[in-house]
Formats: structure tokens, C-alpha cells, sequence
């Protein structure tokens, strides 16, 4: 008989405490993992994003959420590279991976 858990491929939530991307501009962080869901708000991509990351040499975890479609367009493209550090950068009006 088959376990559930042999093919059952859930998605686990991404724990950490709750940061704005505000306050880790500039930055080095180092992206753990992302999820990707639906956006109630308009933006190109109709998504938003759940980032999980830790801060610097901290081994404690955080979270923030965007709905931009420049960062969502970023993690999506390097996925495969997880983990990695970066830094995060305001350019006018819009977030970037750097």
C-alpha cells in the first residue's frame, strides 16, 4: 500500500518573523526560498511573492511579501541558483535583485 507521504507533494508554508522590504534595502540578505501566489492587487504578473531569507551572518529566519514584478520576474528566472545572497535595491519607483 502507498503512503501519502511517498507521493503527495504539498506545499509547506515559509515560517519566519515578518519584515518590511523597506528595512533590509541595501542590504546583503540571503535568499532561502520563495512562493509565488495569486495577487488580489493589478500588477503585470497578477501575483506576489513570499521571500524567506536570512540576514547577513544570522542564522534567525524572516519573511517579506511583494507584489513586484521586477523581483517576482528575478526569483523566477534564478530559481535553480537557491540559495544566494544579494542585496536589494530601490531604483525610483521599483525594487531589484543586485
Amino acid at each position: 500500500m502507498n503512503k501519502f507521504s511517498d507521493f503527495a507533494a504539498e506545499e509547506t508554508q515559509l515560517d519566519g518573523e515578518k519584515e518590511k522590504v523597506d528595512n533590509i534595502l541595501d542590504k546583503e540578505i540571503i535568499i532561502k526560498n520563495f512562493r509565488l501566489q495569486n495577487s488580489k492587487f493589478k500588477n503585470k504578473s497578477g501575483q506576489y511573492a513570499t521571500v524567506q531569507f536570512c540576514k547577513g551572518k544570522e542564522n534567525k529566519t524572516f519573511i517579506f511579501f511583494t507584489g513586484s514584478d521586477v523581483l517576482v520576474d528575478q526569483l523566477q528566472r534564478y530559481k535553480e541558483k537557491l540559495p544566494f545572497a544579494v542585496i536589494i535595491k530601490k531604483i525610483n519607483r521599483y525594487y531589484t535583485l543586485s
